[in-house]
């Protein structure tokens, strides 16, 4: 009894956490998409080439500058506040700080240093240097940001992520965009919009930390002891992780860059946040996965750890193939109404982008739940392996296939990377989500995709025909898992929360 009130309890956590963090992650990706179509838009492929790969080099300098805090901070909070060892909470919170905000400032210093021969050396493009040089100066507020909004995650709080990362920065950046076009500045200025947006967030992150901070500092018990050590060398690996993580979502753009034009990073940086918004249900159930995780592992609850792995990546697979379904079934009407008929040509690279993402649902937790076990190492050596294969793969595919061949690349990599780690988790921990139940959705939900494939030139392609798509093949898909006796108990327990949330008190399902 005491076991299944574990479960229940944890289980109920992450699905209540959940489904608040999708509705903040939903905002984002939806401000987001109207913020990229504006900049779309508004600025010729060159322009928005030159600021895609700007971006993407600040990322790395971004990601490099966090030494793997963001992720170490909340594993070593939640794992500490698990042992009830408070000292080890405060020393883990102050050290993360500190170390972000140093790192970071010097890394800020060399991308404005280094941006000149950056821009001219490697992609042979002087515009690319003053973007560079503007978008600099956000380095260190986002990685106070991340770091900040990682302490709270360390207590199981959301709502700093949402109401500040998902919602202020881009509210703020889409009304200064919006500003900029109103009075017909130009593309500079732009950048320089999204700029000041980080900077405001930055500042008001920090203020609400020194308000809200879940913590009572002792500041004459603040030291720099084992734990501030452990803290760094566990992190490094999460860093190296990071930038190969990171190399593996930049190198399709950045090659695409060398070999081809800006005209084709465009295009492609077209394709591939519509791909990614496959990536919202990981997201949502991650952010509170990792702290209970994390928590269970330090009191030795391998068993109940097993459980809600299993019955998390079952759910974030059956929320997230509706999102593919739309996307895969209907590419080029998808690319025509977020940014025009210009990009229907990315159909294709949409479709095999959209497959890869639904692959990291389909194989879940892997990366988080070696995170919360302390297994920053072999997450390590398993982005090295994955991110080589990338690089190689895009050296092979882009000179030939150009973005579709960048897409086949990203695909394989991060899908070789998702079978090692299940196959480690397994051998390891005996941890693994390919239940009865989770083997007959998979089961139904590729028959049911390929059905529809297959008959979807029935009708003419307009917004009518989507929804009636979707809406037929949802009903379908819930009659389906209901008559194959797909869920457990578990998945109920679920249940009730959604229809609670949702208004629903009294479900159809029963125990």
């Amino acid at each position: 009894m005491q076991q299944i009130n574990i479960e229940n309890k944890s289980i109920q956590r992450i699905a209540q956490g959940s489904y608040f963090v999708f509705w903040g992650i939903f905002l984002n990706l939806l401000i987001g998409f109207i913020i990229r179509v504006i900049f779309v838009r508004f600025t010729t492929q060159d322009e928005y080439g030159v600021y895609s790969i700007a971006i993407t080099i600040i990322g790395i300098f971004t990601t490099i500058s966090t030494l793997g805090l963001g992720d170490g901070s909340t594993r070593y909070i939640a794992y500490f506040r698990g042992k009830n060892e408070n000292q080890n909470v405060q020393d883990t919170i102050i050290s993360s700080i500190i170390i972000g905000l140093i790192t970071s400032i010097l890394f800020m210093g060399i991308s404005y240093s280094s941006s000149e021969i950056i821009a001219t050396k490697i992609f042979n493009s002087q515009e690319i240097s003053l973007i560079l040089k503007v978008t600099s100066i956000t380095i260190p507020f986002i990685v106070l940001t991340n770091i900040i909004v990682a302490i709270f995650r360390g207590f199981e709080i959301a709502k700093i992520n949402v109401y500040i990362n998902n919602i202020l920065k881009n509210v703020v950046y889409l009304f200064l965009l919006i500003t900029v076009i109103f009075i017909k500045l130009s593309f500079v200025e732009m950048v320089y919009a999204y700029v000041m947006s980080i900077i405001i967030t930055g500042i008001i992150t920090v203020v609400y930390l020194v308000k809200k901070l879940p913590f009572e500092v002792k500041w004459r018990e603040i030291r720099v002891n084992h734990i501030t050590r452990e803290l760094l060398l566990n992190s490094i690996p999460l860093l190296a992780v990071g930038i190969l993580l990171s190399i593996m979502s930049w190198t399709d753009t950045l090659m695409l860059g060398y070999f081809k034009t800006p005209d084709i990073v465009g295009a492609y940086n077209a394709a591939y946040p519509i791909a990614h918004l496959l990536s919202i249900v990981v997201s949502s159930i991650g952010f509170l996965y990792v702290p209970i995780i994390s928590q269970l592992y330090s009191k030795n609850q391998i068993k109940e750890l097993n459980i809600i792995s299993g019955t998390s990546t079952k759910w974030c697979f059956m929320l997230t193939l509706p999102i593919f379904f739309v996307i895969f079934i209907f590419p080029d009407f998808i690319l025509n109404l977020f940014f025009g008929s210009r990009y229907i040509g990315v159909g294709g690279t949409l479709q095999i982008l959209a497959f890869g993402c639904l692959l990291d649902s389909y194989f879940g937790f892997n990366y988080y739940t070696l995170l919360s076990v302390g297994k920053s190492s072999l997450i390590m050596y398993c982005s090295l392996f994955s991110a080589s294969l990338n690089i190689i793969l895009n050296f092979i595919l882009i000179p030939q296939y150009g973005i579709i061949g960048a897409s086949v690349a990203s695909v394989m990599s991060f899908a070789l990377i998702e079978v090692y780690m299940t196959i480690k988790l397994y051998t390891s921990l005996r941890v693994h989500p390919f239940t009865k139940s989770y083997l007959k959705i998979t089961f139904v939900s590729v028959i049911l995709i390929y059905m529809f494939y297959i008959n979807k030139n029935t009708f003419v392609v307009s917004i009518w025909t989507v929804l009636l798509y979707l809406i037929t093949f949802l009903l379908i898909y819930a009659m389906s898992l209901l008559l194959s006796r797909s869920l457990t108990q578990n998945d109920i327990e679920i249940l009730k929360i959604i229809g609670k949330r949702i208004g629903i008190n009294n479900l159809i399902l029963k125990e």
